[in-house]
């Protein structure tokens, strides 16, 4: 058995998509998922399943929510290890003294093209920064998130990829967990 995180975007926002998280793990355990367990109401996953395929565990959890919910919601799923290494390289903890609560991380389906990269590398707004690495990129937002440019929003149109986007500390939780399952 391996141990998976997945996350979902834009469910239980602003009255929409709405997915509550004790119905939601009922749904994933008729799926033969174990050890389920959900981190605050924003989609946040943790579960062991057989080893798989990460792309169609991502689909399968999809069409559980499309059959069930009719909600079309992008599923990210990744192993444990994916997310350790996120906290062990976040580039803006590397020689920096930020404040994490200013840290996010936004989590791509995959890794863009690299003209898309490039093209979004040469974009700057100071005083917020951001750090695309394969398929995450670091985001640090000094005057908080809820005020910047460089969202999900942003960061999927620009790249061309579905994303999803997490603060620090949800992002150590979720490790934490898929750790203790």
């Amino acid at each position: 058995m391996t141990n998976y995180i997945a996350i979902l975007r834009g469910i239980n926002v602003s009255g929409k998509n709405i997915i509550k998280m004790a119905e939601f793990r009922e749904l994933l355990s008729e799926l033969d998922f174990e050890n389920i367990n959900t981190y605050i109401q924003s989609g946040n996953i943790v579960f062991t399943y057989k080893k798989e395929n990460a792309g169609k565990l991502e689909e399968i959890i999809k069409n559980k929510i499309k059959e069930h919910y009719n909600y079309d919601v992008p599923v990210l799923v990744r192993e444990a290890a994916y997310f350790n290494s996120i906290i062990n390289n976040n580039p803006f903890l590397k020689g920096r003294e930020e404040d994490t609560k200013f840290l996010h991380v936004t989590y791509l389906s995959e890794k863009p093209k690299i003209e898309n990269i490039e093209k979004t590398n040469a974009l700057d707004f100071p005083p917020d920064e951001f750090i695309i690495n394969e398929n995450k990129v670091f985001v640090f937002c000094p005057n908080g998130y809820g005020k910047t440019k460089i969202n999900n929003t942003f960061f999927e149109k620009k790249l061309g990829v579905s994303a999803t986007t997490r603060n620090w500390k949800t992002t150590l939780k979720l490790l934490e967990m898929v750790e203790n399952i």
